[in-house]
């Protein structure tokens, strides 16, 4: 199977592992906004074509796993899809984490775009957002945005999910970001 089918997200296929993460999110025990440092490893790996009608997906499953600077235990998973729709030009990640939520993002890029963002919004019948009954309650998703750029084994990427705190009375920006390195 030739990778240049998967477009921009061939790059991604392998084993990542980068100690430069730094997760910004609110502690219920601090009661306030905190800086994480985090390491992680993602793997990605090739599902291969998904016919929907004369939709023709290109599909690499995904996990990852982020562990704070310091700590052994992972407080942190996702796993999920990234997907290529060539003919429509459209990358797409479909993930959740085990809070309960799920989000499926996208956005428009070329197939040989070393850079790329994904967005989804709650309520937004193609790319948004679901949360279990108590997040709808507590913490709800509103907005998720990825960015990312690939450049050679060098991975890096932004996130940012919008959230409407009980907690803090407004929105919170849970923000991630990490760059990794290619180690197989």
């Amino acid at each position: 199977m030739a990778n240049e089918q998967f477009g921009p997200l061939a790059a991604l296929i392998g084993t990542w592992e980068g100690d430069q993460g730094l997760d910004v999110s609110y502690s219920y025990e601090k009661k306030k906004v905190i800086e994480t440092p985090y390491r992680e490893t993602a793997t990605f790996n090739i599902v291969g074509d998904v016919t929907n009608g004369d939709q023709v997906l290109w599909v690499i499953d995904y996990t990852t796993a982020a562990i704070r600077i310091g700590e052994d235990k992972v407080f942190h998973t996702e796993l999920g899809y990234w997907l290529w729709d060539g003919a429509r030009q459209e990358v797409m990640r479909c993930f959740m984490v085990p809070r309960g939520s799920t989000i499926l993002a996208g956005g428009k890029s070329t197939p040989t775009a070393t850079s790329f963002e994904m967005k989804a919004k709650q309520g937004d019948g193609a790319f948004g957002v679901l949360s279990n009954p108590y997040l709808m309650e507590k913490a709800r998703c509103t907005e998720y945005k990825l960015s990312c750029t690939i450049k050679g084994d060098t991975w890096s990427y932004e996130e940012d999910t919008v959230m409407e705190m009980v907690a803090t009375g407004g929105t919170v920006h849970h923000t991630d970001k990490n760059t990794l390195k290619r180690v197989k």
